[in-house]
Parts: structure tokens; sequence; C-alpha cells
């Protein structure tokens, strides 16, 4: 890495009759690729957060409420919390099902239970409310979306060091073919 003085905002686009065509590649390739990074960051959220938008609006929208039996008495918990139980519910198409589902502590066998199920019968979650689906529709949206970003950035960045390493070799070599033309130097 170059030495470096303190920062000029902007200098590599200001006029200087030091200014090599290297400098000016430099800035458009910094340019470019802040540009790119937020670009795709913003495309590909958004994206993301779109579809999950619409899986959970689609979950929300297929999945029902079905009223469902204990087949063993739930489990006794010491606090109010959920527990995993046995229960029988009738499918869509009228097959009786049976299967394993959260429901509240110390119902007895043959309590009834509300539980969720697909379009086919089988168990799901309770769907994501609206609130819920907003929530990790953007969360998820925006981790892919600096996921996505770090690739042109990171790229961008590569690029950048390897034209200024390039840079430094050509110094190196100038330096080495006129160096010796100066003479005896201090130091």
């Amino acid at each position: 890495m170059a030495l470096r003085g303190p920062r000029v905002w902007l200098w590599r686009w200001r006029r200087n009759p030091l200014k090599r065509r290297a400098d000016m590649v430099e800035s458009w390739v910094l340019v470019a690729a802040w540009a790119l990074t937020v670009l795709v960051g913003v495309a590909v959220g958004l994206a993301t957060a779109g579809s999950v938008e619409r899986g959970l609006a689609r979950e929300r929208a297929e999945w029902r409420p079905v009223q469902a039996r204990l087949t063993d008495p739930a489990p006794s918990a010491a606090g109010s919390g959920q527990l995993w139980a046995r229960v029988s519910w009738t499918a869509p198409d009228g097959s009786a099902r049976t299967g394993q589902a959260r429901v509240g502590s110390g119902g007895g066998s043959g309590t009834t239970v509300t539980v969720w199920t697909d379009r086919s019968g089988r168990l799901v979650i309770r769907p994501a409310t609206v609130t819920q689906a907003h929530l990790r529709a953007g969360l998820t949206g925006g981790l892919v979306g600096a996921g996505a970003a770090m690739f042109p950035f990171m790229t961008g960045r590569m690029l950048r060091d390897r034209m200024e390493q390039r840079r430094i070799d050509r110094w190196d070599t100038e330096w080495s073919r006129f160096g010796p033309l100066w003479g005896r130097t201090t130091g």
C-alpha cells in the first residue's frame, strides 16, 4: 500500500498537471464499484423482501385453523407454555390424520385444540401475521441485500488494490532506471 498524506476530497477529479491516466481510471473504478454496490444491494434486498412477503401472504391465505382432538393427555408444565402432544383431525379430503402439534399444557385425552393445516391437510405452524411478515421480509431482504452488495464492493476493492500495486511496481521500475543517474544520494 502506498504512503498517503492527508485526504483531499475529490482529488482525482481536480485539474492537476501531475494527474496520471491511472488516477482517472482508478476514480471511475471506485465510482462504478460504489454505484454497483448500492444498486445490487438495494435491488436484491427489495426482490428478496418482496418474495418473502408474497410467500408469507400465500401461507396466510392457504393455511387454515382446524379443530383437532388430543389423542393422549397433554403433559403438564410448570409455566403456561406450549408443549408437543399427539392430535387427530380430519383433512379436507375427509381422511383421518394424526400427528404432533404444539398445544397448551394440561389438556386431557379428547380435548379439542386448534391446529393449523395446509391445503392438503398436513400440520403446519401458525402463519405469520401481517406485522410479523413485514418484519421478516424486511430483515431477510436487508441481510440478503447486504450479502449481495459485498460482491461488487469486494470486486471493486480488489481491482483498486491491484491497480495501486501496478502503479507502485511501475514507480519501482522507473526509480531503478533513473535513480543511478542522479549519482550519490544521502542516506
